[in-house]
């Protein structure tokens, strides 16, 4: 797979076309394997311009985060203000929100549809247990969003019992999906077996998007990385179901990349730019 958005005669440099501008609503990770710095990569790898505000600045590498520091939600609405001002937003992904006033400034902004082709990644908890927002704030979003794009953990949040199965995955879709949101993908990358199957519930109905499990342990960031890529796709003009067939197939593509890496931690980054 080549890099998303590239044609074969394009140069990389001095291109004459303006790139459509991508905007990232989360947290910053040092490690840049997740948050805004995987997000912006993969921005980058689909050839648009990313954009960026900060909702918090977290302490973290692969075994966890060591400590938040929110950003004042006052400073989170100043941020988005000058940067809307500025710029002509295609598409917007919402990870870490951190606070419950920092949501319901984001959740202003999508009222006021000021933030187009929304995807909504729920992070509330990392993997190790540490508490990064709360799940009524999260659910402020859902009928803002265009997609959500929760994982097991966080759909079981969200619909208030376990999600475990595809079965299970299927009907938490769906009830996320009578919330209000358009679009509803249960990510199933953590659960057991040969394949990565996600679950979709569209306007349509369910259907499930399957992908072989890549053998690598350089999976850090998958899910921010999912949803900012769909987001990418949807500024590029992708209809929300192509846009998460695409977004599936260039997380795979980045694992893929990653598996010859080696770094000190558990689980390493992804190589969203085919280096």
């Amino acid at each position: 797979m080549a890099l998303a958005g590239r044609g074969e005669g394009d140069a990389i440099v001095g291109r004459a076309s303006t790139p459509p501008v991508v905007l990232t609503i989360g947290g910053s990770d040092p490690s840049a394997a997740t948050g805004i710095q995987a997000d912006l990569k993969t921005f980058a790898a689909h050839r648009l311009y990313g954009t960026s505000v900060i909702t918090a600045v977290t302490a973290r590498n692969s075994h966890g985060v060591d400590d938040v520091y929110a950003v004042p939600a006052t400073v989170v609405g100043t941020q988005l203000a000058a940067l809307l001002e500025d710029l002509p937003v295609a598409a917007v992904k919402v990870g870490m929100l951190a606070t419950a006033e920092i949501a319901a400034v984001v959740a202003a902004k999508a009222r006021s549809g000021a933030l187009p082709n929304l995807v909504l990644d729920p992070v509330m908890s990392t993997s190790d247990g540490y508490r990064m927002g709360v799940t009524a704030a999260v659910k402020r979003l859902i009928p803002y969003a265009a997609v959500i794009t929760p994982n097991l953990d966080e759909a079981s949040a969200l619909v208030g019992w376990p999600v475990a199965t595809t079965a299970d995955m299927a009907g938490a879709a769906a009830q996320l999906a009578a919330v209000g949101a358009r679009f509803v993908i249960v990510t199933g990358g953590a659960a057991p077996g040969d394949e990565a199957v996600d679950a979709m519930w569209t306007p349509a109905g369910a259907r499930f998007l399957n992908a072989p499990r890549v053998p690598t342990r350089n999976t850090h960031g998958t899910g921010c990385t999912f949803s900012a890529a769909v987001a990418a796709r949807l500024a590029l003009g992708d209809a929300v179901p192509d846009a998460l067939v695409a977004a599936k197939q260039y997380v795979t593509w980045a694992l893929e990349g990653a598996m010859p890496w080696r770094w000190r931690g558990e689980a390493g980054p992804l190589n969203h730019l085919g280096f």
